[in-house]
């Protein structure tokens, strides 16, 4: 590799992974828990039976050909922060690993894995890498903390399974720190309103994250606020009296110190750790509120370096060491709230810290940067800490997961790149870094996205080069975390847009947050990506990663949290453009193609987002606390609501009529071929819906939209082994209504007789011979006699109802058996309650996302084919 560039992964388009890797394990890994040390048994059960990798031979469910025994010996021969691996070949091949620390024995586990990787593409070539490994492997902690800081305060809180699975990463990388930052998320005795609401953390939880992370040698420290980055806790009455601003505590008033030991003791008490983050960070309007009043104008310094000096003999007197943010030191001196400030290379507040009472000695300084990618811009600013007498500040780096819905993989590597490498080379080197990972207001992000990110961070840490090798990092992803590397770099594809050649600024792009909220018929959007061919760009994007997130793959379990930028890629490839598109034939006068485009790109763009919408809410529910998920759901919410309006209005005007007619007359909408699950058709279909409009006596009026080559349009099919569950009968209720999953509907209403509506063609009556005969149908639902009432029905149920009807359709998610041939359920039809649900689930844990995506798309109940549940390549 290129001495001064950062680490190139495989670009989007190559697969590096031969096909026999895909496709099976190699070798399993039998790990001597019992005849290891006592202190690390715990650990290792904990790693070998919860981590989702399939190397494991007492865990794994694909058992190799090959076989390596693992033993560990602890001595004080290592230094620590240091480990060895040796190979001794044999019938059964001996792995030895000999450390110091806790948390380098399962670093060296982590290696172990990535070897086993290694000489699974070794064996390719040279079948013997497998039976007989030769290798030694010896590592050096080139920091003596190595921190991971996760943001549980951004409307998002992790729950106590993820932050289990987090340090389970965490070791096998060689993380011994974790922060959880928490402004008002956790328990405060006799404060109710603190964190109200907020899904904080119970004294009983932060207890049982750190005995979990104990095990693994991680050091679990307290990250709270006690200055600024208050407003969840100040906005309520009862804190009113302890508010300078709407966002920053009252420095110097009594009441607040007594407040904030009680937050300090109620964040440290469960846990063993003797430091504690005490924040700090970005308390803009410090002394500019409530406390001129009180106390008069006083320069911000002053303010803040007292405020610093009274919370640390809070901490000093409950035996903690403190460590803060060091942004507001530079920032009040430069009195400039700015980030400019902060990084600015001539801004250095020595000489205002000299006016006033200097900064305790005993503090540790946290330098963020996550923005630069030249080492030397990190160094500098490391030097101005030391020179505030700071000797061995902490560099903290970002993965880059706030502002996005996925995180921004390739410009983690390169501004991480540039911080480790001032941070580890003298004279800046210090003794900690942290990696952050931050939320935003709507925490979108998943922050399992990071873990590249962590992982390339934790590789650089034990290795005094200024590069890591790509192949490296590629089966240390697969080895570690179970995910294919190259995917997960290309799911930053969904931010990075088509611009080659365009110099990298110093914040990456967050194009899919802003196309993915914006309003889809102002669009203001659009002239920022204007001559670029977005939709291209996001469909092949989305074809890729869900692809690998729904094969079926042992090796890569990880990549099925692809689907996430996969769905989103999906929809915004329907909706970049789409106002253009519409804008186009409206200014023509060609109402027709307008309607067409509402048909082919409007529509399944409403399904699309509904799909999105479903995951996202999945997957929120498995890994945070359910409080949160109300902000995104609003956003979700009007976004839908903004589709549903753009498609009835256009397709109004393309019919000719105003949208209060539509209400009067009988609209049936089909949505022919579109599911609720992509999997349940073959090849994950999406064809186009069509609203046909007709009045009382069945005559059907407005444009015609033909299926003709070219149009845009396919008629549906329905495929043989689609059953029918229920259906009504037409002969003997005449007023029933019944429709099929995206296919031909057949209705009838009092007022009209029975009719069969195709996929995309006119009405057709029943008393015509020649019309085709009713289809099976899954659901079916009362009709109303109002006749003023419009019922628009599609795949996803009904979708609107005019008058006062309200029903709902209950949907039936199945998979073709050509998509599952096991039969690990009886073969019938039946429906799950919520204990139902859970026992399916807990006997295929590996399905659980996705049954839990599919019953939360069901109103009421979920009616399954049991014996067709077991096909994870190809559950929506």
């Amino acid at each position: 590799m290129d001495g001064g560039s950062p680490m190139q992964i495989s670009t989007p388009n190559e697969d590096p992974v031969p096909r026999v890797l895909q496709d099976a394990i190699g070798v399993n890994l039998a790990v001597d828990v019992d005849g290891a040390p006592e202190h690390l048994q715990q650990g290792l059960q904990q790693i070998i039976g919860s981590h989702n990798v399939a190397y494991f031979a007492q865990t794994s469910s694909a058992q190799a050909e090959h076989l390596w025994s693992v033993q560990f010996e602890h001595t004080g021969d290592v230094a620590s922060g240091t480990f060895d691996v040796r190979s001794v070949t044999g019938q059964v091949p001996q792995i030895t690993v000999r450390y110091n620390r806790t948390i380098d024995a399962f670093r060296a586990l982590g290696q172990v894995l990535t070897a086993a990787r290694a000489a699974e593409v070794a064996a390719l070539t040279n079948p013997s890498a497998l039976q007989t490994p030769d290798f030694t492997i010896s590592e050096s902690a080139q920091f003596e903390t190595l921190a991971l800081m996760i943001d549980c305060s951004r409307n998002g809180v992790l729950n106590v399974n993820s932050v289990r699975a987090m340090l389970r990463n965490m070791a096998l990388m060689g993380y011994t720190m974790l922060q959880l930052y928490t402004e008002d998320t956790y328990k405060v005795e006799g404060e109710p309103f603190f964190g109200y609401l907020r899904g904080g953390y119970t004294h009983d939880e932060l207890r049982a994250i750190d005995d979990y992370a104990f095990a693994m040698g991680i050091e679990v420290v307290a990250c709270i606020q006690t200055l600024g980055h208050l407003g969840q806790m100040l906005q309520w009455p009862r804190y009113a009296g302890l508010r300078d601003t709407n966002e920053v505590i009252l420095s110097r008033a009594p009441e607040t110190y007594a407040f904030l030991e009680k937050l300090i003791k109620a964040a440290s008490a469960p846990l063993r750790s003797k430091r504690i983050h005490i924040g700090m960070d970005e308390a803009y309007g410090v002394g500019e509120g409530r406390f001129r009043g009180l106390y008069g104008q006083v320069e911000g310094t002053a303010i803040f370096v007292e405020h610093l000096g009274r919370v640390h003999a809070i901490c000093a007197q409950l035996g903690l060491r403190a460590m803060i943010w060091s942004d507001m030191l530079f920032c009040l001196a430069a009195k400039n709230n700015a980030l400019y400030a902060y990084y600015d290379q001539s801004n250095n507040p020595a000489e205002a810290l000299s006016r006033v009472e200097g900064i305790p000695q005993d503090i540790d300084l946290v330098f963020w940067d996550y923005y630069h990618t030249q080492p030397e811009i990190y160094a500098r600013k490391i030097q101005q800490h030391k020179d505030l007498g700071c000797n061995s500040p902490w560099m903290a780096g970002g993965a880059w997961t706030w502002s996005r819905l996925w995180c921004h993989v390739p410009f983690s590597f390169e501004s991480n790149r540039a911080s480790l490498i001032a941070a580890k080379s003298q004279p800046g080197r210090v003794a900690s870094f942290m990696l952050t990972i931050w939320g935003d207001e709507g925490n979108e992000c998943d922050f399992f996205s990071a873990l590249p990110v962590m992982l390339y961070v934790a590789n650089h840490a034990h290795t005094d080069k200024s590069e890591i090798d790509a192949v490296f990092m590629e089966n240390a992803f697969a080895a570690v975390c179970g995910g294919s590397l190259g995917d997960w770099m290309a799911a930053s594809g969904v931010d990075e847009l088509p611009q080659p050649n365009e110099a990298r600024a110093q914040m990456p792009s967050n194009m899919s947050k802003w196309l993915l909220w914006e309003d889809p018929m102002l669009s203001f959007m659009s002239p920022q990506y204007a001559g670029l061919a977005l939709d291209e760009h996001y469909a092949g994007t989305a074809s890729r990663l869900l692809d690998c997130a729904l094969a079926p793959n042992t090796r890569y379990p990880l990549n099925r949290l692809l689907r996430m930028p996969g769905l989103l890629a999906r929809v915004l490839s329907l909706k970049c453009n789409l106002r253009d598109r519409l804008a186009r034939p409206y200014k023509a006068g060609d109402r027709t193609a307008l309607l067409q485009v509402a048909e082919t790109r409007l529509r399944p763009l409403i399904e699309a987002q509904r799909e999105l919408w479903l995951y996202h809410r999945a997957r929120w529910m498995r890994i945070y606390k359910p409080f949160g998920w109300e902000t995104l759901e609003l956003r979700y919410g009007g976004l839908a609501a903004r589709l549903h309006t753009m498609y009835d209005r256009i397709v109004a005007y393309a019919l000719c009529l105003p949208c209060s007619a539509l209400r009067k007359s009988r609209a049936v909408g089909v949505a022919a071929g579109v599911s609720r699950h992509p999997a349940l058709l073959p090849g994950r279909s999406r064809l186009p819906s069509l609203t046909v409009p007709f009045d009382s006596a069945g005559d059907v009026s407005g444009p015609s939209v033909s299926a003709d080559a070219g149009s845009g349009l396919s008629m549906g099919e329905v495929p043989a082994w689609l059953p029918s569950i229920t259906s009504a009968d037409s002969s003997d209720d005449p007023a029933a209504m019944s429709m099929g999953l995206g296919w031909p509907v057949t209705a009838c209403t009092s007022s009209l007789p029975a009719c069969t509506i195709p996929a995309c063609g006119p009405l057709q009556s029943h008393a015509d011979t020649s019309a085709p005969a009713p289809l099976p149908v899954l659901t079916a639902l009362p009709a109303t006699s109002d006749t003023d009432n419009v019922t628009t029905i599609n795949a996803l149920g009904v979708r609107e109802l005019g008058g006062e009807g309200d029903f709902w359709l209950q949907p039936a998610p199945l998979l073709p058996p050509e998509l599952d041939p096991q039969d690990s359920f009886p073969r019938d039809i039946g429906c799950l309650g919520e204990e139902d649900m859970d026992t399916v689930i807990d006997s295929i844990p590996e399905l659980e996302e996705d049954l839990l995506c599919i019953y939360e798309n069901s109103y009421t109940s979920l009616l399954l084919d049991y014996g067709r549940v077991t096909a994870p390549s190809r559950l929506g």
